[in-house]
């Protein structure tokens, strides 16, 4: 059977952390943030230190495991070295045929949003939608054809989404202290926040939690990285800091570029027309939709991977089909297929469910981010697996940072139910309906682990 080359360096693994986690969500999140916090930045700036710690704190775990550990498929591996073959199984299904698919089908969509923003096109109109589609195949053409140029790709849409970041980090700050606004911002607070200080403080951590989400998906190349013991934990903690970095002085640098109401009610935007002139709202457009791609080629790495790591483990339906991998790309063509199936299938549920009156009533919830809450709930039996079974590492590798790991999880899980609501609430049109949506999103994810276990171990044709 014919295996990945070791094709991917160093650079390309950090390009990965970085380019997977910063997104749409940087540019965004900066305003979700000040409204959570009434305005109040030095609590936004903590809001985003907070976040970035606990992200690394589980970079940190994982670049451990990755010490003793570097399979074909990343995170897989680790859940099989820690709690079994069944419990990695079962997660490689879940992230194959959920949280893969669902991120990657939303990023293509929120591409294409950014990319409709420079010809004035309507988010939730055909042409938007009709590119959603065009990005979502592009990427895959290019990983399943050609993955050192997906690799490639992956570097220049790092570089180019940090541009815009630093150039507004560094002169919306110079510029901020110049005309006063910066140091205006810091002192005046636009309005209290609901439940106080400590409740802003814990809103908008709530809002950065999904902007940092997405570093995980970088394990998914270790098979196919020079050096995976040494270079994967390097990429993990080096590329996390970076994010950490990134957000907290472009969340500044903003600061600089306008008033903290006017930022609140109008966004980033605002901000760079401020510093850059009329040009500057375009430019931030198109800046936006090629860190969108690079983020959308980053999960796209991960979809189309996700069927092989299964079949390689001699588990899952038609393993000698997906486990094949094409001699002339060096790339499992057939797992790529399923991966671009699958992301089309939630690309349409994600249309239908957010952008629509919504086609699947009481089934209609964020793909994007619901699937977090399963994501961090699987890495919590990991961890304390490991503090039980690695008994040949120091007591700080073994318990101190494992154990913050978990606790770091357990909160961006409950942060993540918080935000979205397990207990029934009126929905936004306010039609006397009912919404439960992390408890339908269950009902779901139950239904697809489900197929995912009848499909397990199939029998085998006799000879």
């Amino acid at each position: 059977m014919q295996t990945f080359e070791k094709r991917y360096g160093l650079p390309t693994a950090i390009c990965m952390v970085v380019g997977t986690v910063i997104g749409s969500g940087i540019f965004f999140k900066a305003q979700n943030v000040l409204n959570a916090t009434g305005g109040d930045m030095p609590i936004g700036i903590l809001a985003w230190v907070i976040t970035g710690l606990l992200m690394i704190i589980c970079s940190l775990q994982f670049a451990g495991m990755a010490n003793k550990h570097a399979n074909c498929s990343g995170v897989v591996d680790y859940a099989e070295a820690t709690c079994g073959k069944n419990f990695a199984y079962y997660i490689a299904w879940f992230m194959v045929n959920i949280y893969y698919p669902g991120m990657t089908s939303v990023l293509a969509w929120v591409s294409a949003r950014y990319f409709g923003v420079l010809f004035g096109w309507d988010m939730t109109g055909p042409e938007v939608l009709a590119f959603s589609g065009f990005f979502l195949v592009a990427s895959y053409c290019i990983n399943a054809l050609s993955p050192k140029l997906a690799g490639k790709f992956q570097i220049s849409a790092t570089i180019i989404k940090l541009i815009p970041i630093v150039l507004m980090a560094v002169v919306g700050t110079i510029v901020g202290f110049l005309n006063g606004t910066l140091t205006n911002n810091f002192s005046t607070v636009v309005t209290e926040a609901v439940g106080g200080t400590s409740g802003g403080l814990f809103a908008a951590i709530v809002a950065t939690v999904f902007a940092y989400e997405g570093w995980i998906v970088a394990t998914s190349i270790n098979a196919e990285l020079k050096n995976a013991k040494k270079n994967l934990p390097i990429a993990l903690v080096v590329g996390s800091l970076i994010v950490v970095a990134a957000y907290v002085f472009y969340y500044i640098g903003v600061a600089g570029g306008a008033s903290n109401a006017v930022l609140m009610e109008e966004g980033a935007t605002k901000a760079f027309t401020n510093i850059f002139g009329g040009v500057g709202g375009t430019v931030l457009n198109i800046c936006i939709a090629i860190s969108c791609l690079g983020t959308l080629n980053g999960l796209m790495v991960g979809a189309t991977r996700g069927m092989y790591a299964i079949a390689t483990r001699n588990e899952g339906p038609k393993q000698e089909m997906f486990k094949q991998v094409d001699a002339a790309t060096n790339m499992s063509t057939n797992s790529s297929v399923w991966g671009l199936f699958v992301c089309a299938a939630w690309l349409v549920y994600f249309y239908g469910a957010n952008l629509t009156e919504g086609w699947f009533g009481y089934f209609n919830f964020d793909s994007s981010e619901l699937p977090i809450i399963t994501t961090y709930a699987f890495y919590i039996p990991i961890f304390v697996a490991w503090m039980i079974k690695a008994k040949d590492v120091g007591v700080v590798k073994r318990f101190v940072i494992p154990t913050l790991a978990t606790l770091a999880c357990a909160f961006f899980v409950f942060a993540a139910i918080y935000s979205h609501g397990i207990t029934p609430y009126l929905t936004a049109k306010e039609s006397g309906k009912f919404a439960f949506p992390v408890l339908f999103y269950f009902i779901i994810f139950v239904v697809i682990m489900g197929i995912g276990a009848l499909v397990k171990n199939p029998k085998k044709k006799e000879k």
